[in-house]
């Protein structure tokens, strides 16, 4: 599909909050405070001063403060930010996984808005609203012309509240009002099945409160339906990150007990961790080990980790920890190589500040940063190859990422950058059915066959054209 018209996101939260983000929770703000530079905050309320006396319209006090704050904080890198009371509400409600809309989740493609896949028990399930359903109008507007969010935005609202969305089910041919009444959605951000007897899927979406939870439910109801499963894929694709408990959790719940799942290091004390395979360092404020009661098969059942450019933060930290330790063999292709870790720390009742802390390494003690992981074996996305991988973003593209070890750009990139971008011009002209990629987890899945087949010993058909983007030695 091409990557130019395709947006994801889910009603009621947009673009999710976690997004390439290792956080570590704070409930308190740090008492301490640094040394107050006075020559420079003496400009900064001159300058405050000038603009509310000579700008040319009156400016607001509280926005120049807020846009101060943002701008200073912004500055930093590409994962620090500061929240205001709307924004922080929207991180809170991606941590938990829970949220206020209809229960869809959407993609957009070519100016409409297609629904992927009702959540389960959701308002839009017991609606009737399927995969595949394009949606028109919410209320008395058209979605056409509208981006992602500004529809999201429609969608939501209070519990109780009601919205009309216009359905057009293409297979039906026709067109349909669907009342619904919108309520607190939790999002499930695990999901399993047994692809084939004996052998098991469980994707992550993203790292949330409840993921550590939903993981080992999952996981549980697979073992209930066969004792002996023979193999298990780990599907960390897309997952952008989240919580660096649940990614210490889901690592351990693979690796023996005190195994090194992830060190951190930076300027403060408190940023100079190991988290290892311990229920000490997942638990965070759960009352009992929520692994406990996992089947010890998993410790050792053959495992294929799954991961691509999408793969963020947190899933990296789970990828690294089991490659390392050799535990499972990852597959995919090079992940997103974010290895830093952000704090939240609230500033008050409605706000709050995500700083990056500390950077991350691996159990081999290696920093992934602008780099990523590097699977064992090079898969591409389909048959036919990844002809728009060199596409993706990574950390490394994005402006004011802190520096990897050693770090230059590829000269190289851009022209293979150009040439992809011709391609996918040539493919966003094909009818959007042909541009379609098949489900995770389906049978057309290419990736997920290719883990399978791997786990049953079976020949694996291997990049061709993915090749490590690796970091070389600047030249002085």
């Amino acid at each position: 599909m091409s990557q130019k018209v395709k947006v994801a996101g889910w009603i009621a939260v947009g673009a999710l909050a976690g997004a390439l983000t290792t956080v570590s929770l704070q409930t308190v703000a740090r008492g301490t405070m640094a040394p107050l530079p006075l020559e420079e905050l003496q400009q900064l309320a001159a300058v405050f001063s000038m603009i509310k006396s000579d700008y040319v319209e009156p400016v607001d006090d509280k926005k120049l403060i807020t846009d101060a704050i943002s701008g200073m904080v912004s500055s930093l890198d590409p994962h620090s930010q500061y929240f205001d009371k709307k924004s922080y509400k929207e991180f809170r409600e991606g941590t938990t996984g829970r949220f206020v809309g209809v229960g869809i989740e959407i993609t957009q493609e070519d100016g409409l808005i297609r629904i992927v896949s009702p959540i389960e028990g959701s308002p839009a399930d017991r609606a009737g609203l399927k995969p595949g359903d394009l949606i028109t109008k919410v209320d008395d507007t058209a979605v056409k012309g509208l981006s992602l969010s500004e529809a999201v935005k429609r969608m939501r609202g209070q519990p109780g509240t009601k919205v009309v969305l216009t359905i057009f089910r293409k297979d039906e041919s026709r067109t349909f009002p669907v009342t619904i009444t919108r309520e607190e959605i939790r999002t499930q951000s695990v999901k399993a099945k047994e692809v084939e007897p004996g052998y098991a899927w469980v994707r992550l979406t993203q790292f949330q409160e409840r993921t550590v939870e939903d993981f080992v439910t999952k996981v549980n109801e697979l073992y209930a339906k066969d004792p002996h499963i023979k193999g298990l894929v780990l599907d960390l694709r897309n997952d952008p990150g989240g919580l660096l408990d649940a990614a210490v959790a889901i690592s351990s719940a693979f690796l023996p007990a005190g195994s090194t799942v992830v060190s951190t290091d930076g300027q403060i004390p408190e940023s100079k961790a190991v988290f290892k395979a311990e229920p000490q360092d997942y638990m965070r404020r759960r009352g009992v080990d929520p692994l406990k009661t996992l089947p010890p098969a998993l410790k050792t059942v053959p495992l294929v980790v799954l991961v691509n450019e999408g793969s963020a933060s947190a899933s990296e930290i789970v990828a690294g920890a089991l490659q390392d330790h050799k535990r499972a063999t990852l597959m995919g292709s090079q992940t997103f190589g974010k290895g830093s870790v952000q704090t939240v720390r609230p500033l008050g009742p409605d706000t709050a500040l995500k700083i990056t802390t500390a950077r991350y390494y691996t159990p081999n003690g290696t920093s992934i940063q602008a780099r990523g992981i590097v699977p064992d074996i090079m898969i591409d996305d389909t048959a036919e190859g990844s002809p728009f991988a060199v596409l993706r973003m990574r950390e490394s593209d994005l402006d004011k990422h802190l520096a990897g070890t050693n770090e230059t750009k590829d000269p190289a990139l851009e022209k293979e950058r150009e040439e992809a971008l011709k391609r996918l011009e040539a493919e966003s002209r094909k009818p959007a059915s042909e541009r379609r990629p098949p489900e995770y987890g389906s049978a057309k899945d290419f990736q997920l066959q290719q883990a399978l087949a791997k786990l049953k010993g079976q020949p694996v058909k291997v990049s061709t054209t993915l090749v490590e983007r690796k970091v070389e030695p600047k030249t002085e």
